[in-house]
């Protein structure tokens, strides 16, 4: 049976972006899998009483090692902040190429709990920064240095110990440029180093509370249960820096949605699927539920879509335990289309997630095109015509095309680069000054006026020629061509209106990141939990690949 890819007019919407889950493609799992047979070390561990100094941990392989360092230090509580602008914060982390040597860390020192002030080497490879949820840590600090777990059920009401503000890499701030390292094959996939110092800066915040507890009360102090270690996570906080990335990456974005896409065609087409696999889907599927439920978040936006999934999940179990769908042929195509035609989009996507957990044989081949060498793909073809740009257009930008930019609703926000902190922002074009410093990141505002151009413009001229008269709309022109061969490299919907949703742009990436348990501040910023259910450094020879299935309460 044929099935064909999901119609990027449709899958593209933000609406449909925003209701993304993680995956078995996504690169925090993948990472995992990627390094399990790593030697994992904890090479130093300098902290004094109060938890403040250095730690460094690695892994290692053959010739290579890669060693996080660690500086923890002391600031006071009106000092910590997760917004982009603060400038000290409870540690600050890089991920450094090799074995750092006692100079390397003395340089370090100095420099990285400044984050963007300092200044880094090639030697390094990624930048981070975290603070404590300090409530939640002091509680566990308290419960341990008096011989006793703490309680699960507070644990799970925020997941974390620590949240990041922000991890840097690719030449920002002095760090190693990416070509530097982009054909080691260990690192292929995308965000790899990124996710490696996230992870081990959780395995930090568990030896941190462990060695605060034990100094505050020697004789007593107990270690926190592994059990209990497992299913915390690194929290994050991230804000509309994030967004135009998924813009500004076009072939990226595609490799990304199409590996998804790809993966569910495949799971489409098995005509005879076992019993075994039907079962994992299954498992994975009733263990989730504790994840949904466990979901805490004050955003009524939010609370919305998980009530939703939750609802629609109760109709897709009774739909399972209905019984007729035993031994039936292609029985992933038979869920599919019972899904599309029953439940919300975030119900689906969840359960598209959950029908690639059987199938590490069609994942893992597709993880290897998620990266992109986008120089490649961003020449403009100077030869083609008018004719053939506009005809691209009207075949990939369909919906853009009817959006009338007349009217005030359908131009209101701007996107700028704040002065301060050189991070992107949004703004309402007219309440707000700034709007003649607009980012190029309307492109459904742009491939209309471009096209509105084409249509007068004669059928047989050369795009080299067009762009002579018209090389405002460069960038838009290379986009265009850019969907010709990538059919997920464009969001088809109005990235300036009054509807916009920034958030969506935001949790569609930490999706393919791996995040979990979403929770919008505002519809510009929002928390999320990474890693929660994961195996711990010393387990990853040997865990279960479905551990994010695992929950606080199970």
């Amino acid at each position: 049976m044929e099935v064909s890819l999901r119609d990027p007019k449709i899958l593209m919407k933000l609406s449909k972006l925003g209701s993304f889950h993680q995956s078995k493609l996504s690169f925090l799992r993948s990472f995992l899998n990627e390094f399990k047979d790593w030697e994992y070390r904890r090479d130093l561990f300098n902290l004094n009483q109060n938890g403040y100094g250095r730690a460094v941990y690695s892994f290692s392989k053959n010739n290579r090692t890669y060693s996080l360092i660690c500086f923890a230090n002391e600031i006071k509580d009106e000092e910590r902040s997760d917004r982009v602008i603060a400038t000290k914060w409870d540690a600050a982390f890089t991920l450094h190429d090799g074995i750092p040597t006692d100079q390397d860390i003395d340089r370090l020192a100095n420099e990285v709990p400044k984050q963007e002030v300092g200044r880094l080497s090639y030697k390094e490879l990624t930048l981070s920064r975290a603070n404590k949820s300090l409530r939640l840590f002091n509680y566990v600090v308290d419960c341990l240095s008096n011989g006793q777990q703490p309680d699960v059920n507070n644990l799970s009401k925020v997941g974390y110990l620590y949240r990041t503000t922000a991890v840097y890499g690719s030449g920002k701030f002095g760090l190693a440029d990416r070509f530097r390292i982009k054909n080691r094959d260990e690192i292929l996939g995308p965000f790899r180093l990124e996710m490696m110092l996230v992870y081990l800066v959780r395995q930090f915040t568990f030896d941190q509370v462990n060695h605060i507890a034990k100094n505050k009360n020697p004789g007593l102090a107990v270690q926190l249960d592994p059990n209990i270690c497992r299913n915390l996570g690194i929290g994050n906080s991230t804000g509309l820096g994030m967004a135009p990335f998924i813009v500004n990456h076009p072939e990226l974005l595609n490799n990304w949605i199409f590996a998804r896409e790809t993966a569910l065609k495949k799971i489409r087409q098995i005509e005879k699927v076992s019993n075994k696999d039907f079962n994992i889907f299954k498992d994975c599927l009733i263990k989730s539920l504790k994840n949904v439920t466990s979901w805490h978040t004050e955003s009524e936006y939010q609370n919305n879509k998980i009530k939703s999934l939750l609802n629609d999940l109760e109709k897709f179990i009774d739909f399972l335990n209905m019984g007729s769908l035993e031994n039936k042929p292609f029985l992933f195509n038979e869920i599919y289309t019972w899904i599309e035609d029953n439940l919300n989009d975030e119900c689906i996507e969840y359960i598209v997630s959950m029908m690639m957990e059987p199938y590490d044989n069609i994942v893992n081949p597709l993880l290897k095109n998620m990266s992109a060498d986008e120089e490649l793909s961003f020449n403009i073809p100077i030869d083609r015509t008018v004719e053939e740009l506009r005809s691209i257009i009207e075949k990939n930008y369909p919906d853009i095309l009817k959006i009338d930019f007349s009217k005030n609703e359908n131009n209101q926000n701007f996107w700028f680069i704040s002065k301060n902190k050189e991070e992107p922002r949004l703004a309402d074009r007219y309440k707000d000054h700034g709007s003649d410093l607009e980012q190029p990141l309307a492109i459904a505002r742009d491939i209309k006026k471009l096209y509105e151009i084409l249509f007068i413009s004669k059928n047989s001229l050369t795009i080299g020629k067009f762009l002579m008269d018209h090389n405002e709309y460069r960038h838009v022109v290379r986009r265009a061509f850019i969907t010709e061969k990538f059919p997920y490299a464009e969001i088809q919907d109005n990235t300036i209106g009054s509807n916009l949703m920034p958030i969506d742009m935001l949790r569609l990436k930490l999706s393919f990141f791996g995040a979990l348990k979403f929770d919008p501040r505002s519809d510009k910023w929002l928390r999320i939990c990474m890693f929660q259910g994961a195996p711990l450094p010393n387990e990853l020879k040997s865990f279960d690949s479905h551990w994010v299935y695992n929950s606080l309460n199970s």
